[in-house]
């Protein structure tokens, strides 16, 4: 039986704002208020709320017997301390990512979470994309054999990051792979498994001493090893992102950091098409190839039996605003859903945070800094 929820948020920059109103389009969550530094961003509430309480302080959002759960979306340096905050004023916590600076300390946010029965969870959301799944779906069928290689390119904008910005302080974001690199870290990982970390790299800005702008790490998964590249150094306009993954029968490509569009070449059978119909139902398929007789060709030493090569492409239909509505909607009831009944199994939880943090805090520690 869903239970009403008020919520309370902390830190209403422009992604809490989008957020906070996706929240109180669920039924049952109320927003009570909430705490900003900046007066300007506290009173945005008002927008989604003007019943909205302009809390003076954390504490204050702490110490209200009405808030059940507290969003917090602040920068990364202030999530440790705000978290544990709530957590043992007994609130629930869902936290914009990283979990913290530090893995130690999401460590502890874990399990202060555990020994309480909270919910404690940081939005990683890409596991909400409903081509997460169909990318699942695929390798759990060995539709396209095993994995081999993968990448993810962000070719990512600084345009309205000035040189004061708290993102080039390392001290207060974590450095890119810790405050952004935890949303692919996590998504590979529920794609291929635990990963670990063979390489890292990162450079130095030249001629701006200390802005370390792009970032490069090699991660294992099983066989296969896995580039993800960040670079923040483009126009806004020019901000764009893909990663790949290559099979011993085919690749598939996504397009966009929240990927709204998937592209597939492959070989296979005719079952095994259709379980590609099956799973990408709404898919444009393009034969490029057919054989009335099975093929057999050789990949690593193995026979590959095909009797099609194939092109596939979900399309662009998704727009990118209504996809990121509908993730952090599917992620908030799906916290929700533990919270009225802890037996319920949710797609991400506690341990997301945490492990996506310590792979992005080993690259970090592993980097060897390249200064240009």
């Amino acid at each position: 039986m869903s239970r009403p929820i008020n919520i309370a948020v902390v830190g209403v920059g422009s992604f809490a704002h989008f957020a906070v109103a996706e929240f109180v389009k669920i039924p049952g969550v109320k927003l009570v208020g909430g705490y900003d530094e900046n007066e300007k961003n506290i009173l945005r509430l008002k927008e989604i709320d003007e019943s909205a309480i302009i809390f003076p302080s954390l504490d204050a959002v702490c110490s209200e017997p009405t808030i059940d759960l507290v969003y917090i979306a602040t920068p990364p340096y202030l999530h440790y301390q705000q978290s544990k905050a709530a957590l043992l004023a007994g609130k629930h916590v869902i936290c914009e990512k990283p979990a913290a600076t530090k893995l130690q300390e999401a460590i502890e946010l874990r399990a202060l979470a555990e020994e309480r029965n909270l919910l404690y969870v940081v939005n990683l959301m890409q596991r909400y994309n409903p081509l997460f799944e169909k990318v699942q779906q695929l390798i759990q069928n060995q539709v396209l054999g095993d994995f081999l290689h993968g990448f993810f390119e962000n070719y990512a904008s600084d345009e309205f990051l000035s040189k004061e910005h708290w993102f080039w302080d390392e001290e207060k974001s974590g450095g890119i792979f810790i405050e952004h690199g935890v949303h692919f870290f996590d998504m590979f990982s529920g794609w291929l498994g635990d990963g670990k970390v063979k390489s890292s790299k990162k450079v130095e800005r030249f001629g701006h001493k200390g802005i370390w702008d792009k970032v490069q790490s090699v991660v294992q998964y099983g066989n296969g090893l896995v580039n993800f590249y960040h670079g923040f150094d483009q126009p806004k306009i020019m901000d764009r992102q893909e990663m790949r993954l290559l099979f011993e029968k085919g690749e598939i490509t996504l397009f966009e950091w929240v990927p709204t569009r998937l592209k597939m070449t492959a070989l296979c059978t005719e079952e095994e098409l259709q379980t590609l119909k099956q799973i990408f139902p709404n898919a444009a398929i393009e034969i490029i190839e057919y054989f009335e007789q099975s093929k057999v060709s050789k990949g690593r030493f193995k026979n590959i039996h095909y009797q099609y090569k194939l092109g596939l492409d979900t399309g662009d239909d998704v727009q990118k605003q209504t996809l990121y509505q509908e993730l952090v909607s599917a992620m908030f009831m799906d916290q929700k859903a533990w919270i009225d009944n802890n037996t319920h199994v949710r797609k991400i939880n506690q341990d997301n945070a945490v492990h996506s943090l310590e792979i992005a805090e080993i690259s970090e520690n592993l980097a060897i800094k390249i200064h240009e």
